[in-house]
């Protein structure tokens, strides 16, 4: 089987400032997954290149495998914490581990914990009509079970 470090540390070698290491998957089979990112996006070009650096870099003499280089997809849920900074100031989901599902602004992004803040209309004492009241989520990066890029077409 390819082993996963190496390829984590290839990898990391060809990495730009701009580009991050989101997740190495290799299974049983030798499908090597590798999923990119970067700050100023991540063109196919780039992908490519990394993935032709991979294909040199390994022997298929020794073993044979099957490599794909991709960004992680709109839909994934993050992995590292490079992805909270570079979504920061973006409306994202986060379900906490307890299942708490909170949608609002990823305002602050810091080394332990993320700031979330989430606006709802709410029925106030002494109003008619129900206020918008915003609030801010301080949560640890240990307590979130999942967080997404919520994608609008507006």
């Amino acid at each position: 089987m390819v082993d996963k470090k190496k390829i984590v540390e290839l990898v990391k070698e060809k990495l730009d400032e701009n580009a991050f290491l989101v997740d190495v998957q290799v299974n049983t089979s030798n499908v090597i997954k590798v999923f990119l990112d970067s700050f100023d996006g991540l063109s196919i070009d780039r992908c490519v290149e990394i993935s032709r650096f991979l294909e040199n870099s390994l022997d298929r003499e020794k073993e044979d495998f099957e490599l794909q280089v991709s960004s992680p997809g709109l839909s994934e849920s993050f992995r590292v914490k490079e992805q909270y900074l570079k979504n920061e100031g973006r409306e994202v989901e986060i379900v906490t581990a307890d299942g708490l599902k909170r949608t609002g602004l990823l305002k602050e992004v810091k080394p332990d914990f993320i700031l979330l803040e989430t606006s709802a209309r709410e029925k106030v004492e002494g109003h008619k009509k129900k206020q918008l009241i915003v609030k801010e989520h301080q949560i640890d990066y240990s307590d979130i079970k999942s967080a997404k890029v919520i994608v609008s077409f507006k």
